[in-house]
C-alpha cells in the first residue's frame, strides 16, 4: 500500500507539478526514508510520529531537516487533495530557522576584468559569449547548457529560458552580450559545429558543454585576472540581480529574470544591498 501511495505521488510530481527529475528524486528519496523508519501505513501517521522521524534525523543539518519536512509536507498535501487523508499530519510541524548565507557577489570592476578577454579562436568567442550571457541574464548554469539556436533573437535582443518547472521566461539581453553572442555565433561557431547540432555552446567534439566544464572554465578566468573570490556560475547569477538592485531594479522585476517562485528567495540580495549600506555608512559617518 505504502509503495503504490509513493509511486503515485511521484507520477503526481512529473505530470501535475512538472518538477524536474532532480527534484522528484529529493522528494521522493525522503518519503521513502521516512517510510522505513515509520514501519506503518502511512494513511494513519499522526503528529507524534512525525516529531519521532525528526528526532532520529537530528543529527543531520538544519538544511537537510527542512528538505525532509519540506517533502512530508508536500506528500501529505498531495494524500490531502486526493481525500486519502483529512488532515496534514505535518501542518504545525515547523522548519528549522537556516542560516541565511549571503551570496558572494562580483564589483562592476572585477566582471569587467573578468569579461576582458581577447578573441583568437572560437574557444575564446565561445567563453565570452558565455561569460558575458551569465552576466546580462542571470541565467542557471543548467538553463545556458540547454540553450538552442533557436532560443536566442539576436534581432530583439531576448532570449528565451526554459526554467524550473518546464515554466519558458524571455529575457531581454545587453549589448554586450548580443555583440558577444553574434561575433560567436556568426563567426564561430561553425568550427565546433561537428554534428550538426542545435545547442549554442559547444565543445570541441561538437557536443553540448557540461555543467563542469563550465563551472572549471569560470574558475580558471577568474584565477587569469586575479579574482581571489571564489567564481562560479552562479556568482555571475547573484552578480547580475546584485547590480540590478544597486541600480534601482524592482525586487519583483528581478524575481521574474531569475525565475523564483517566491519573492522571498528573490529578497536575500536586499540584505546583501543592506550590509553594504551599513558597511558604508559605518566607514563615512563622521559620529
Amino acid at each position: 500500500m505504502n509503495d503504490k501511495l509513493i509511486n503515485d505521488y511521484k507520477r503526481y510530481l512529473e505530470l501535475e507539478r512538472n518538477y524536474s527529475p532532480n527534484t522528484i528524486k529529493a522528494y521522493i528519496n525522503d518519503v521513502n526514508n521516512f517510510n522505513i523508519f515509520i514501519k506503518k501505513d502511512l494513511l494513519k501517521v499522526n503528529p507524534n510520529d512525525i516529531r519521532d522521524y525528526i528526532k532520529y534525523i537530528n543529527n543531520l543539518t538544519a538544511r537537510t531537516i527542512s528538505h525532509n519536512i519540506s517533502s512530508l509536507k508536500s506528500f501529505y498535501n498531495y494524500l490531502l487533495i486526493i481525500e486519502l487523508i483529512q488532515i496534514n499530519p505535518t501542518h504545525e510541524i515547523e522548519r528549522p530557522k537556516l542560516e541565511q548565507k549571503i551570496p558572494t557577489y562580483l564589483s562592476l570592476e572585477e566582471v569587467s576584468s573578468l569579461l576582458d578577454i581577447k578573441i583568437e579562436n572560437e574557444f575564446n568567442a565561445r567563453d565570452k559569449a558565455i561569460l558575458e550571457l551569465l552576466y546580462s541574464s542571470g541565467i542557471r548554469i543548467s538553463e545556458l547548457t540547454n540553450i538552442e539556436l533557436a532560443n536566442i533573437d539576436l534581432d530583439d535582443c531576448i532570449i528565451r529560458i526554459m526554467g524550473k518547472g518546464s515554466k519558458e521566461r524571455i529575457i531581454p539581453l545587453g549589448d554586450y552580450a548580443i555583440n558577444a553572442l553574434e561575433d560567436y555565433i556568426n563567426n564561430y561557431r561553425y568550427k565546433l559545429n561537428k554534428k550538426n547540432s542545435t545547442y549554442v555552446f559547444l565543445n570541441n567534439r561538437g557536443g553540448k558543454l557540461s555543467r563542469q566544464f563550465i563551472f572549471k572554465t569560470i574558475k580558471n578566468y577568474a584565477l587569469k585576472k586575479g579574482i581571489s573570490k571564489n567564481v562560479s556560475p552562479h556568482t555571475l547569477r547573484h552578480t547580475f540581480a546584485t547590480h540590478l538592485l544597486k541600480n534601482g531594479a524592482d525586487l519583483r522585476i528581478i524575481q521574474e529574470l531569475l525565475g523564483h517562485e517566491n519573492l522571498s528567495t528573490t529578497q536575500i540580495y536586499t540584505h546583501l544591498s543592506n550590509d553594504k549600506l551599513k558597511s558604508n555608512y559605518e566607514e563615512f559617518y563622521p559620529r
